[in-house]
């Protein structure tokens, strides 16, 4: 069995080989933290740090994925989410250090353990004019919850009870029981301020948010190809600091190695999700560099426990323990990547550090599927995203695993759009999906992923139910001391591990690929990039700078 997997890794190894064989460019290796020596190259980066930033100029970044909505209330993807952070704000933001800041909240106070008052910049206006004010955070609230909206992340905010304007410049935020997340939740997109004007013709069928946003952003939204890209303007009214580029457009490109292509020949200045296999011939480039960061993300196989076989925890834990993920990390990721030990990693709270990922023991899969009643086998169908390479590649390695137990895994490739409505739908057995805790609090990831409310588009695409687990996920959103908050999260750990509704693969680092003409590029851990840093240093093909 293992000289299967031996030679995965061994193939997987001399692609990369081939692939960067076949640039003959090439780029300085980052360095390995020990202690170094100031060189002449060096010295020119630094005098190159200390030059002003270049004005205008159109920021093109290639992806394999476009949004599916631009209407924050509404989307749930991590595609639609990257592009919308641009062009709204929230009340409250999380910086690069995921600590909670003020934003459109210039200052904020908990009047009592039902009451947050926030005290409103005067100085913001939304896109299309209108005034951001007490007033706007009311509409936005009212239509977050509005059941003609079915907002799928409305009960991240669902303990709010009462939203009142004060006064022009402050509102005040009640709950109806304690509700510790909820500064986080604000900083979640579904707190996201839209345009009362815009809220109001959307609902009047005169314009639709999904396509036409309107926020208070540092970038404006210009127009949409579905499916070919987005382009976004430089907002001149903002109130904060302006952005150096004149408009960022956000190309989709299916192909990776199209993608990086035009990377190499100066059509595009970046690449979003660059798979760890494609990494050597970035590495190769002579005018791009790797650009790698710690993320909320958690790739995971999912089961849904409504259909057989998957609805016996036996045979949901038999599959777990016949998936090899030191395998998976070493073969797939490369290195770039943790074996997961449970739905959320060390950057969110509530994680838990003593928990265990599920080990290999392919021994015991079979043993607990003959038990079940398969010991001459079962087939199940794995569905994965056929843009995501990543995915791609664990779905044949584990169908290769899974193999070796008795269960026979059908792999089905979808496209995005229609993939996300099948999982919603439920009509998936297994599949594969990662997700990005951006609240950097267990409560959105366990509520949504595991709450039998959640079920379908707000997460819970395993159509998972279990009473207990509900009832404790329910009391630590009420808990207000952290460390009792903490606890109630690990017994949910605790309930997880029993179900296995879905089996943890890996927490994942995020790669990009960057030209060496692009500075300020960021991207947080929360999949946010901050475009409006970026600025380019020299003209490149097409409509760079």
């Amino acid at each position: 069995m293992k000289n299967k997997y031996f030679l995965f890794l061994f193939l997987a190894s001399m692609m990369a080989l081939l692939v960067a064989c076949a640039d003959d460019s090439s780029e300085d290796a980052e360095g390995d933290g020990e202690e170094s020596v100031e060189t002449d190259a060096d010295i020119e980066a630094d005098d190159e740090l200390d030059e002003e930033p270049q004005e205008g100029g159109d920021f093109r970044l290639a992806r394999g994925e476009d949004a599916t909505s631009l209407d924050p209330h509404l989307y749930t993807d991590i595609a639609s989410m990257s592009v919308a952070f641009n062009l709204y704000e929230t009340l409250v933001e999380r910086d690069e250090n995921m600590e909670l800041q003020p934003l459109l909240a210039e200052d904020y106070e908990q009047i009592d353990e039902l009451t947050w008052e926030f005290s409103l910049r005067e100085d913001v206006e939304f896109h299309d004019g209108e005034p951001f004010n007490a007033e706007a955070v009311e509409v936005n609230l009212e239509r977050l919850f509005d059941p003609d909206i079915a907002a799928p992340r409305a009960n991240y905010l669902e303990a709010i009870s009462e939203v009142e304007a004060i006064d022009e410049y402050t509102v005040q935020i009640r709950t109806e029981d304690p509700f510790a997340p909820l500064l986080g939740h604000l900083a979640h997109n579904v707190g996201s301020m839209i345009s009362p004007a815009a809220i109001e013709a959307d609902a009047n069928d005169e314009i639709n948010l999904e396509v036409e946003p309107v926020g208070t952003g540092p970038f404006e939204f210009e127009e949409w190809d579905q499916g070919n890209e987005i382009v976004l303007a430089r907002n001149d009214n903002y109130w904060g600091d302006h952005a150096y580029l004149d408009r960022v457009t956000f190309h989709v490109v299916p192909e990776i190695a199209t993608r990086l292509a035009m990377l190499e020949t100066g059509e595009t200045d970046a690449v979003e999700t660059v798979e760890p296999a494609n990494t050597p011939r970035v590495e190769e480039m002579d005018n791009a560099e790797l650009y790698t960061t710690e993320s909320f993300l958690t790739m995971y196989i999912g089961f849904q426990t409504e259909n057989e076989p998957l609805d016996d925890p036996d045979v949901r834990r038999a599959i777990s323990l016949a998936i090899d993920n030191d395998m998976i990390i070493d073969g797939v990721y490369e290195g770039y990547g943790e074996p997961a030990n449970g739905p959320i990693n060390d950057l969110v709270f509530g994680h838990h550090p003593d928990a265990e990922p599920v080990p290999y023991d392919p021994e015991e899969a079979e043993q607990l599927l003959a038990e079940a009643g398969y010991e001459d086998g079962v087939t199940i169908e794995m569905f994965t995203s056929d843009t995501n390479e990543v995915s791609i590649q664990i779905s044949e390695v584990v169908q290769d695993m899974l193999g070796e137990v008795g269960v026979n895994v059908e792999l089905q490739q979808m496209e995005w759009g229609a993939y996300i409505d099948t999982l919603n739908e439920g009509s998936q057995d297994m599949y594969i999906l990662s997700w990005s805790a951006i609240t950097a609090d267990a409560d959105a990831t366990l509520m949504s992923l595991f709450h039998s409310d959640s079920q379908g588009e707000a997460g819970n695409r395993m159509f998972y139910e279990n009473e207990d687990l509900d009832q404790l996920l329910e009391e630590a959103r009420e808990e207000t001391d952290e460390d009792a908050r903490e606890q109630l999260y690990h017994e949910a750990y605790e309930i997880l591990e029993e179900d296995t509704p879905m089996t943890y693969l890996a927490f994942q680092e995020t790669i990009e690929a960057v030209g060496t003409h692009v500075e300020g590029f960021d991207r947080w851990a929360n999949s946010r990039y901050i475009l409006e840093d970026v600025y380019l240093t020299e003209e490149t093909e097409g409509d760079g700078y």
